[in-house]
């Protein structure tokens, strides 16, 4: 069993959110032989809305074993393989269709940060 975590722009978790650090919510999605077998949706209540920790922070907090984004800068990246929670790319919107492309194996690592993350809030 998997604990996938994913920046999400929407209260029911469907869509992977074009901001990082920025995003609205975080979708958390538990995947057991190849199948979603429970899910939930989170607030982002990290120090970008008013809150405490940095968004890899509060992800890791809900148990994040892989987070897939659009992209992130590359302190969140390091954060996030300094402890050991693989970072993969998103390849569309749809978490669903990113969740089956993880199970697939058709997700790069993102290894390299958003050039403009300052500026977008990756």
């Amino acid at each position: 069993m998997v604990k996938i975590v994913i920046p999400v722009a929407d209260e029911k978790g469907e869509r992977v959110s074009a901001h990082f650090g920025r995003a609205p919510y975080y979708g958390w999605y538990q995947v057991d032989g190849g199948k979603i077998v429970d899910r939930g949706v989170a607030p982002n209540d990290s120090s970008h809305f008013g809150g405490q920790g940095l968004p890899p922070e509060r992800m890791m907090a809900l148990g994040a074993e892989v987070v897939i984004s659009g992209g992130m800068g590359m302190k969140a990246i390091q954060m996030f393989q300094n402890s050991t929670v693989a970072v993969l790319q998103a390849v569309n919107e749809s978490t669903e269709q990113s969740i089956k492309d993880f199970i697939d194996g058709k997700l790069r690592e993102l290894t390299e940060g958003c050039l403009h993350a300052e500026k977008h809030g990756h």
